[in-house]
């Protein structure tokens, strides 16, 4: 899993006219259907070049032979040099853009929780790091990082340098990262006392569990959601479906909330709700939690709600379960709305980049039309600003908030 020697040729590819075409547009992707010829066998994390047609240079990028995506692709136009002074401009553009919204890195303030480099997004092509008070977890989605680890721990020790860096990894590399003495949940720099950490949202405490947690440790992308909901919830009975650790839960509660249920299939999400309560003894709403599942316990109570939250898990993981996720998206509306006093608020969200906005929005939609209530649509959301999607592909969340008679 080293990389080549020096004496070995640039590897060069060479790919299909519509992967050209999709590399111009600015998609980060080159997938290994669309490699028409390559100079040699490459190694995971080794620079590889594209060369048009006419042999001019097209981008270069990270290769992983052992990928369906076979390049991320970094940099396109011009050729260029990517050095540490590259890397390094590459990362503190990231970093402006963050602390525009949050202020520099390493300040402390009512959000020190959120998302440092969104892959693709910020030009790091399967590379996430989010950052946890003074934790930052760093998260890998391909094997072309592995070589490039000890650089991006140095940029990030360079610039903040009492944070600890845990490593986090997705499934298909776990086995050829354990060959190189790597493991998920491992703090690879600085020192964590514990598998979680505590950190503000909005004012709001949470803990992330940033070892093994989902994700890296929490869903940060609800964010604006979540404030969102806080300014809906003035008096208002509210239900949390797929609580996970309570992020709206919180919100609803200091939004004024008379009373917060959290309803998740999960015992430890639910145990976890009630620690992120316990960070908060400010909230004064009146918290239960229920242990369900939400499919099944929707249409079967009695209990009504005026505000009603349904933000499950990823419900199409590939294309070939699209069909089904759209369906699932409807049936939990219907059953949302079975719970939804007149005059309350219904907030469907969903996590699934194969179902696109427009398929969500019409499945939830349906299911209002069935019910025969009047409705006022408030608003329709996309992503958060430090979760930004520059392509197709890495758009996946949305909600649409209505408003039943």
């Amino acid at each position: 899993m080293s990389a080549p020697a020096s004496s070995a040729p640039r590897l060069r590819l060479r790919v299909s006219k519509a992967a050209e075409l999709h590399i111009r547009d600015g998609h980060p992707w080159v997938y290994e259907s669309s490699v028409r010829e390559q100079n040699r066998e490459g190694e995971p994390g080794e620079l590889a070049v594209v060369y048009d047609r006419r042999d001019r240079f097209l981008a270069i990028g990270l290769y992983d032979p052992f990928s369906p995506l076979r390049l991320r692709v970094l940099h396109t136009g011009m050729p260029t040099q990517l050095d540490d002074t590259w890397w390094a401009a590459r990362l503190d553009a990231a970093l402006a853009r963050r602390a525009a919204l949050f202020g520099p890195l390493t300040a402390f303030g009512d959000t020190d929780g959120y998302r440092v480099l969104n892959g693709e997004s910020d030009g790091f092509p399967g590379l996430v790091v989010d950052r946890y008070a003074g934790v930052l977890v760093m998260k890998l989605y391909t094997a072309a990082w592995f070589p490039h680890l000890r650089r991006m721990l140095e940029l990030f020790a360079a610039r903040a340098p009492d944070f600890a860096v845990v490593l986090r990894l997705s499934r298909n590399i776990a086995e050829r990262a354990a060959d190189l003495g790597l493991h998920d949940g491992q703090v690879i720099y600085g020192e964590l006392a514990g598998d979680s950490v505590v950190f503000r949202e909005s004012g709001l405490r949470f803990e992330a569990e940033v070892r093994q947690g989902q994700k890296t440790g929490f869903f940060l992308d609800q964010r604006e959601n979540r404030r969102r909901v806080e300014g809906l919830s003035e008096g208002r009975r509210v239900l949390n479906a797929f609580s996970f650790s309570g992020g709206f839960s919180l919100y609803a509660a200091r939004g004024g909330a008379s009373e917060v249920t959290s309803l998740d299939i999960s015992a430890h999400a639910l145990r976890s709700a009630e620690r992120n309560f316990a960070l908060n003894p400010e909230l004064t709403a009146v918290h239960k939690t229920v242990q369900a599942d939400v499919f099944e316990w929707l249409p079967r109570g009695e209990a009504e709600y005026d505000l009603v939250i349904l933000d499950p898990p990823s419900l199409a993981r590939r294309e070939a379960e699209r069909e089904g996720a759209i369906r699932a998206y409807g049936k939990l509306a219907e059953g949302g709305l079975t719970r939804l006093a007149p005059g309350g608020i219904l907030v469907s969200a969903s996590c699934s980049a194969h179902v696109s906005a427009e398929e969500f929005e019409e499945a939830v939609m349906s299911a209002v039309r069935r019910s025969g209530r009047r409705w006022r649509k408030l608003l329709s959301s996309r992503h958060a600003p430090d979760h930004h999607a520059s392509f197709a592909e890495a758009e996946y969340l949305k909600a649409v908030f209505l408003e039943m008679d």
